[in-house]
């Protein structure tokens, strides 16, 4: 089969590998669109030890099903892979399982591929309207989902009134920003330093107003604030933005603790929340949200094809695409 193979910092390469062999409890996915994650990109940087080349990479995938009870069956991956026997897993949270696992890191190859191995129970089945390069889109849609689902826990208050913003322009910035419309949110701030990003952010619906860092959103006023960054200038921006008593929700991963304002986390008691990956239920709720069209056009996704994924890599790693999300097709 043809894959992309990670062979070393900043190179990707098409080549053709061996079939993968199923698990015990795996079935085949023939792949039919699977999205590049930022933390794909932080692979292809270098910066990720757990990324170790020659490796196959890839999370955000939706293909057809080959084998098992499935078999022929339409389905969006969810990739996270959790024991499902801790007290975590079985009340529902496998996002924190101490013992989980991912497609796309070793020892699971990942779905830049036109096969990959994953277990059955992973698999969830989609609509035949949904388009495979849509429904990939599931995977970071369900982290946005939990973004908000852990928010929603902590600030009381109604999103149609509150003041609402999003660090962050990137798939999982906007994706939290478009959840957050579908739960009645009335206009969302999204801070994004990338120009182009911020006319694809606001092409996508009419709820998000974009702007730059430099334009320095109002201090002290804002009620719910998502960091989809999580570095030190937007983790300091986070901290002047929220009002006395509102909510950060910190879901980006870059490394680093610096810009956490803890004499202001005391003081104007604020709430600095972690929300990584999803439960189950996140997946389902972001499958459902993509096939009832309630995100809008998606029109800020870009297609290629798989043999084009080196070019989209080196295309993302320059600044050169406007999209918030590349999804490379079969």
């Amino acid at each position: 089969m043809k894959a992309i193979v990670y062979l070393g910092k900043a190179s990707m390469e098409l080549q053709d590998v061996p079939d993968p062999v199923p698990g015990e409890c795996d079935v085949l996915l023939e792949v039919k669109a699977c999205g590049i994650c930022g933390s794909d990109m932080h692979g292809y940087h270098g910066h990720d030890p757990r990324r170790v080349p020659p490796m196959i990479m890839g999370h955000e995938a939706a293909g057809i099903v080959r084998g098992g009870r499935l078999d022929g069956q339409r389905v969006a991956l969810n990739p996270f892979l959790s024991c499902g026997r801790c007290t975590n897993c079985v009340s529902g949270n496998p996002q924190l399982c101490e013992s989980q696992q991912n497609i796309g890191l070793p020892p699971h190859d990942g779905a830049f591929a036109q096969l990959v191995a994953v277990p059955e129970r992973n698999l969830e089945p989609i609509p035949d309207h949904l388009p495979f390069e849509a429904a990939a889109l599931a995977e970071p849609l369900a982290v946005a989902v939990h973004a908000v689902n852990v928010g929603r826990r902590s600030f009381s208050g109604s999103f149609a009134s509150a003041k609402l913003a999003v660090i962050g322009g990137g798939a999982i910035g906007l994706a939290t920003a478009l959840v957050l419309g579908t739960e009645g949110a009335r206009e969302v701030l999204l801070v994004e330093t990338n120009p182009a990003r911020r006319d694809t952010a606001e092409a996508a619906s009419g709820k998000i107003r974009a702007i730059a860092p430099d334009e320095e959103p109002d201090r002290g006023s804002y009620d719910l604030i998502f960091d989809a960054v999580g570095a030190t200038a937007t983790r300091e921006m986070a901290f002047r933005m929220a009002r006395r008593g509102g909510v950060i929700v910190h879901s980006g991963l870059l490394p680093g603790s610096a810009g956490v304002d803890v004499r202001a986390l005391t003081l104007r008691e604020l709430a600095f929340l972690g929300a990584y990956c999803y439960s189950v239920q996140d997946f389902r709720h972001a499958v459902y949200l993509l096939a009832s069209g309630a995100l809008g056009p998606l029109n800020w996704v870009e297609t290629r094809a798989l043999t084009d994924g080196s070019q989209a890599f080196a295309d993302m790693d320059a600044g050169r695409v406007a999209a918030a999300k590349i999804v490379l097709t079969a």
